[in-house]
């Protein structure tokens, strides 16, 4: 059997003419991170002032919405902490034995953001759920006051971090984190108006547990996008058989199988993949490769590959043992 063994993306150096490329991808992704760690210790600066404030208003108060909020808001400024070391950390150079770098602490980070954030959610429902068994008075004025102050915060905090939310898993996290503290203080507004114009106590502990149902939907895609990530399950918007027409189509392939698509951090996707092309001399096999790595950047935003040619479909090989993903394509 004859094999050519085309790498890309691992090492951008290895290829020349594909320098620029991978090299803009980084730069990309460095600058990022630099203004994404910026916002984040300005968001962080404000949610600690915030949880402060929160805290001594909801004991002056006795509001457990305000409370739950300045506790919520606690495990904010931890969350908001862990991503920003990741942030920081995720930019270090790949080593001998993290040949992909340290971009994974991201995800690892937006794993335990989304895990707090139900944990704490589940435990304000709880706290809810007795002080409605048992309702107590709220002075309702400075439960409003607090809560306004709080809502204006939390909206400059999500502001700076909005703009990385869809770039980055990790800071998503930290922005679904401050986008629930902005609710919870949206829900503690209307509760404290409530209780100055009726006296319904009972809205408190009411509004914290849905506060909270709605915080564990957003999280809970959060975790499993994250849980989807480390098990290196194809990307969502990435079709295995699509991959393998697609790279079929390039003169010289006849077939591409055990394609195998993960995503190393958010909005970085790899690839591997065993393409059988036409008995040629190895010199040609360039043009192949190139043209494979051009079409996946384009068409998929596969920035990392590593392409094995073959004169002969592979059927002994070790990484053949591996489930076929291409089986179904033909």
């Amino acid at each position: 059997m004859s094999v050519i063994q085309s790498n890309s993306g691992h090492h951008e150096h290895d290829h020349g003419d594909n320098g620029a490329h991978d090299h803009g991808h980084e730069h990309r992704g460095r600058v990022g991170s630099e203004t994404g760690g910026r916002d984040l210790l300005i968001a962080l600066s404000i949610t600690v002032l915030m949880m402060i404030a929160e805290a001594v208003g909801g004991v002056l108060s006795n509001s457990l919405a305000l409370l739950s909020d300045a506790g919520h808001m606690m495990t904010d400024n931890l969350a908001l902490l862990l991503s920003f070391f990741a942030v920081k950390f995720s930019t270090m150079p790949a080593t001998e034995r993290k040949t992909f770098g340290f971009y994974r602490l991201e995800i690892l980070a937006a794993l335990l953001n989304g895990i707090i954030l139900v944990v704490i959610s589940i435990y304000i429902i709880y706290e809810a759920y007795l002080r409605m068994m048992h309702p107590q008075p709220v002075h309702g004025g400075l439960m409003l006051v607090v809560a306004i102050i709080g809502l204006v915060a939390n909206i400059i905090g999500a502001f700076f971090l909005f703009k990385h939310s869809h770039s980055s898993l990790n800071i998503r996290g930290a922005y679904l984190h401050i986008l629930g503290d902005a609710l919870s203080s949206v829900g503690v507004v209307i509760g404290g108006s409530i209780i100055i114009y009726s006296g319904w106590y009972l809205i408190d502990p009411i509004l914290s547990i849905l506060i909270s149902l709605v915080i564990i939907y957003g999280s809970w895609n959060l975790v499993t996008e994250s849980v989807n990530i480390l098990l290196e399950a194809v990307p969502s918007h990435i079709n295995i058989q699509t991959v393998a027409v697609e790279m079929a189509k390039v003169a010289g392939v006849r077939e591409a199988y055990h394609i195998h698509v993960w995503t190393i951090t958010s909005g970085v996707y790899a690839m591997s993949a065993h393409v059988l092309v036409d008995d040629q001399m190895v010199s040609g096999s360039r043009n192949i490769s190139d043209e494979i790595r051009d079409l996946l950047s384009k068409k998929f935003n596969i920035l990392h590959s590593t392409i094995q040619l073959e004169c002969e479909r592979c059927e002994t090989a070790m990484v053949c043992s591996l489930p076929n993903t291409s089986r179904h394509n033909h």
